[in-house]
């Protein structure tokens, strides 16, 4: 079993740009409270904690009368650290996970690697450059930094799509789909799921 056999963790996160606080439980059920000035991106975090069936409460402030660049990348780094921090020594995870995920038009697969080593491969296109006070662009930003956090390797692949929000929704329920199988423990596993014993 994991040595964090609760699999939680509290991220608190201050800086001249954004103040954050999130507690994260990866064994949940997927239950929320997320109050951040960024809707667009609540909405998205609301669809990622459904999906992974973890529990989130998230608050932030941010100086998003700058734009929202700032808040969005800091709670990417809250979400990768707790993540990270919940998931303890990793034995017994599949650490492998992924999920194909339609809306509508868009399909978007992810695939990732609870590995410890750090990688983004983004590709992703919008139609849209914002979506309210978001820009598009930052989701990406988002994920990086998520995953740099967390230590995993993430592939996000738009495989079609035109609608910017359809976009979005399926590739958050795709990560979260995604992280929930690399996350679940595997009883036959003993140890870490590697071939050198140590991720």
């Amino acid at each position: 079993m994991p040595d964090n056999i609760n699999r939680t963790a509290e991220i608190k996160r201050q800086t001249k740009e954004t103040d954050i606080a999130l507690h994260l439980e990866i064994d949940g059920t997927g239950n929320y409270d997320i109050d951040i000035p960024v809707p667009f991106l609540g909405h998205m975090l609301t669809l990622f904690t459904v999906h992974s069936l973890c529990n989130l409460q998230l608050t932030a402030k941010g100086d998003i009368e700058v734009d929202d660049h700032h808040s969005v990348e800091d709670i990417g780094i809250c979400l990768g650290q707790a993540l990270k921090e919940a998931a303890g020594d990793k034995k017994g995870i599949n650490r492998y996970g992924e999920a194909t995920v339609p809306m509508d038009e868009a399909l978007v697969r992810v695939a990732l690697d609870f590995s410890g080593r750090a990688y983004l491969a983004y590709n992703v296109e919008l139609e849209s450059a914002s979506i309210g006070n978001l820009a598009t662009e930052n989701i990406q930003e988002f994920f990086q930094a998520l995953a740099s956090s967390a230590g995993m390797n993430l592939h996000i692949d738009l495989l079609r799509g035109t609608n910017t929000h359809h976009v979005l929704e399926a590739t958050f329920k795709a990560f979260a789909r995604a992280l929930k199988m690399a996350l679940t423990i595997d009883p036959r596993v003993e140890g870490v799921w590697s071939s050198k014993g140590k991720l």
